[in-house]
């Protein structure tokens, strides 16, 4: 079992695969411990495959886990982390925006007993109005809603221990919120500044749309740091509100009827209506909570299905076996 897996998601990068495993492979050797690259194709369209495929040819240091479609980046990061084997897991992106000379400081953090140590872009290179001002805005709001002390959620660049990132269910676009899910079990965490540099190569997957998606996984993730186990606690709460209220109105009313003889349709017609409503939106808002009960407790008893669809795994066997390994 290698001591440290490098996990690399890739999307259509055929320009830096190559130049990025050569890196990779340089940085590690010096760190004079057995590791693995874990390289993902994530349903590329380019050449990218078939050179990560010529690499595994020649290294058995190299898994390549190839996806059927595009799932994503936090897919293929998902999936890179099941067939990782190391002890020490290190997650960066295939663009050589995240230099491999880094890697030992993140190595150095998990040996002082660090469960994550994760990269903070202190001097970022982008576009201001489009990447920096957005993505500081969202930093700031995540370190406040989940309490966790860092600046930088959004770099893929980090490092784990295997037992943390093993126990944290990835999907939708929650790679960048790993730190705050980690949290929530109790990991320590950490931050080092790392350069950022510009693409040299490629042309960039990211655009303005993800910036408005991050609010809406801000709420997820508020909601799910709070309410994982317990959302009977959330939906309940405010469907017994509803019910307060609207038996308190119906009960004003039932009053009006019984003591005043009051035609209560015809002179509080719309109050009456409110009344209904909040009744039934409470008990709506009880049963929500409830049926959040039982996913929580399918959840802790039923087995994870993984967000992806592996089409192969590409090894090569041991030097006396040259041959390659295929699992379909």
């Amino acid at each position: 079992m290698p001591r440290y897996s490098v996990v690399v998601p890739f999307h259509n990068e055929e320009e830096n695969v190559t130049a990025l495993y050569d890196r990779l492979k340089a940085v590690m050797e010096q760190v004079g411990e057995s590791f693995e690259l874990v390289l993902v194709d994530d349903g590329s369209t380019d050449r990218s495959y078939k050179l990560l495929e010529e690499i595994a040819a020649v290294d058995s240091r190299v898994l390549v886990v190839k996806l059927r479609r595009n799932f994503g980046q936090t897919s293929a990061l998902a999936a890179g982390f099941d067939h990782a084997q190391g002890e020490y897991i290190l997650a960066m992106d295939g663009d050589l925006q995240h230099d491999p000379a880094e890697i030992p400081a993140f190595l150095e953090k998990l040996e002082e007993g660090y469960d994550v140590v994760s990269g903070w872009r202190k001097e970022r290179v982008d576009n201001a109005i489009m990447r920096k001002f957005p993505s500081r805005c969202a930093n700031w709001l995540m370190a406040k809603l989940s309490g966790v002390d860092i600046h930088d959620f959004g770099t893929t660049f980090k490092a784990y221990r295997r037992e943390v990132i093993h126990n944290i269910p990835l999907y939708g676009e929650m790679h960048r919120f790993i730190p705050a899910l980690a949290s929530w079990y109790g990991a320590s965490i950490c931050e080092i500044p790392i350069k950022n540099v510009h693409r040299e190569r490629g042309q960039s997957h990211y655009g303005i749309s993800r910036t408005f998606r991050v609010f809406f996984d801000l709420l997820t993730i508020r909601f799910l740091l709070k309410y994982m186990s317990r959302p009977l606690h959330f939906f309940g709460s405010l469907g017994a509100l509803g019910i307060l209220l609207g038996g308190m109105v119906s009960f004003f009313l039932a009053c009006l009827k019984l003591f005043t003889h009051q035609n209560v349709m015809d002179q509080h017609g719309p109050l009456f209506v409110v009344a209904g409503i909040l009744i039934l939106a409470g008990i709506q808002l009880l049963a929500i909570g409830l049926l959040g009960e039982l996913q929580v407790r399918h959840y802790h008893t039923a087995s994870h299905r993984a967000p992806y669809a592996i089409d192969r795994l590409v090894r090569l066997r041991a030097p006396e076996e040259p041959s390659m390994l295929r699992e379909e």
